[in-house]
């Protein structure tokens, strides 16, 4: 069919455009630290876009989409949070953490606390949140290849796999950046176009909006039980989740100081404002066009079909193939940095350090090992949208690490027996919520909504864990503790006159 057509070029071109721009870091990535942070030499500019074509994923591209045509006006707050997010990021832990010389959040984390045990916990937590993100982008994938070209469901997963796999494995982080700020705009334009023809088409017929009567356009109307509690608690897991995705945190490493690591996060807000205008409109036509997607399956598919409802013929057809390459680039920027920063975690944790070019290998190694797990699970099937599973990784996000980062930052009193204690808190409690809410059996009322909207009262139990278990822990305040401080802190005009901090293991 020839929308088929048009839909395999668009994911032709995006796959195409991506190894070749990969291909640049190639002939730059020579050092360890390009392929972890690419030497720490990305200019704002470069790295705000890399940042928001990573961020963009399959639930900012197709599932907001599905959410709002589903529940109506509450769904707007996971493009608001989603934004959000980098303000907290921005005022509290962009600079510092930047000038505290890590790789990845265990190295920060030993860095600061000087405890192996809480490097081995914070790893273990970067892979967990990591394979929980990686899934319903490989699913999205999916969706989209199946809907839009008739493909099998294994093959838009491997597709992605296979092109993330080989930009990694040729520059990683230096390749991914190029390949991320170059998706970015591809993703804008690939539903601006569109977004911008649709509205004129439903202008243009006079055609009514959906009806808010059945509270789709009230605030708290969506109908999910105890709306008020979900609604604070999803506010809370991605506005402070942001701050503890892995993926995200890695990508303020390549700045090359807290200062430009400030303005890195100020340019992603800009850019995030824009691109969240977009999958807005698209879920509010969707719900007057596609009414019959709502609640089921397919309802993240409805930027993918909208085009076509609205505008049958070549037009449709040209439109819904530009979605579907957009779609594809968002699957790609966001499962290549997943994957980098998996990789680069179980890369230094695992094994002996050897010489460079071992220590490389084992990084491509690690990089398989990163996606392939994640692609098998996404094969089982998905019974949550896209973004409901991405909110459950924003909540184990912010049940874990913004605890650690917040206290770790910003007090001098926190121990590695409290920030141990809270980790291993937050994580088995939210992530047991998570497990109950992807694979157990649905639950109603206040257990249901409490499991899977965990993230309103298992966070201030970490912060109460990690403060608690620290005051009772004084002796153990690492000795060097000021030193550190100061040196996350200090102004970058003070920094060659400050010592460096080299507890990381590297």
């Amino acid at each position: 069919m020839a929308h088929q057509a048009w839909s395999v070029v668009g994911v032709l071109l995006v796959t195409v455009v991506t190894l070749a721009v990969g291909s640049l870091g190639m002939r730059r990535s020579h050092t360890l630290g390009d392929f972890y942070v690419a030497s720490r030499s990305v200019t704002p500019r470069w790295n705000a876009a890399a940042v928001s074509g990573e961020y963009l994923s399959a639930a900012s591209f197709l599932g907001i989409a599905g959410l709002l045509l589903t529940y109506g006006f509450d769904m707007l707050w996971y493009p608001v949070g989603y934004t959000a997010g980098y303000l907290i990021l921005l005022a509290l832990v962009a600079a510092p953490l930047r000038r505290s010389g890590a790789y990845t959040v265990p190295d920060f984390a030993q860095i600061r606390l000087g405890s192996v045990a809480v490097r081995r916990t914070a790893s273990v937590l970067v892979v967990l949140i990591g394979w929980l993100y990686l899934v319903p982008q490989l699913q999205g994938a999916a969706l989209t290849l199946s809907a839009q070209t008739g493909a099998p469901g294994w093959a838009g997963g491997l597709l992605v796999c296979i092109v993330v796999l080989i930009n990694v494995a040729i520059g990683g982080m230096r390749s991914i950046t190029f390949a991320q700020a170059v998706q970015y705009w591809m993703k804008l334009t690939a539903l601006l176009v569109p977004a911008v023809v649709l509205g004129a088409v439903w202008h243009a017929r006079h055609d009514r909006l959906p009806e808010a009567a059945d509270g789709w356009l009230q605030p708290l109307g969506s109908g999910l039980e105890h709306p008020l509690y979900a609604t604070l608690s999803l506010i809370v897991a991605i506005c402070l989740g942001t701050m503890g995705l892995p993926h995200v945190l890695v990508r303020f490493y390549t700045n090359p100081d807290g200062r430009e690591a400030r303005r890195t996060a100020l340019i992603v807000i800009g850019l995030l404002s824009v691109f969240y205008q977009l999958p807005t409109v698209f879920g509010v036509l969707g719900r007057r066009y596609l009414p019959e997607l709502a609640g089921g399956r397919l309802a993240d598919a409805t930027v993918l079909l909208l085009p076509e409802r609205m505008l049958p013929g070549l037009p449709g057809q040209l439109l819904g193939g530009l979605v579907t390459a957009g779609a594809f680039a968002a699957f790609l920027s966001t499962a290549s940095g997943l994957t980098v920063s998996v990789a680069g975690v179980l890369a230094q944790d695992a094994g002996a350090r050897h010489s460079r070019t071992s220590r490389i290998n084992r990084f491509r190694g690690s990089a398989l090992v990163s996606i392939a797990l994640p692609y098998a699970l996404s094969l089982t099937g998905a019974r949550l949208g896209l973004a409901a599973v991405v909110g459950l990784a924003f909540a184990l996000a912010a049940s874990t690490f913004c605890p650690l980062l917040v206290l770790g930052i910003w007090w001098r009193g926190l121990t590695d027996v409290g920030a141990l204690v809270g980790l291993l808190t937050g994580g088995l409690i939210a992530g047991s919520a998570v497990l109950i809410t992807l694979v157990g059996p649905g639950r109603h009322g206040w257990p249901g909504v409490l499991l899977s909207q965990p993230a309103a009262w298992v966070v201030p139990l970490v912060f109460a864990v990690m403060i608690g278990g620290s005051l009772l822990t004084r002796s153990r305040i690492p000795p060097d503790v000021s030193r550190v401080l100061i040196r996350l802190h200090a102004p970058e005009s003070m920094a060659a006159d400050l010592p460096s901090l080299d507890r990381s293991a590297r």
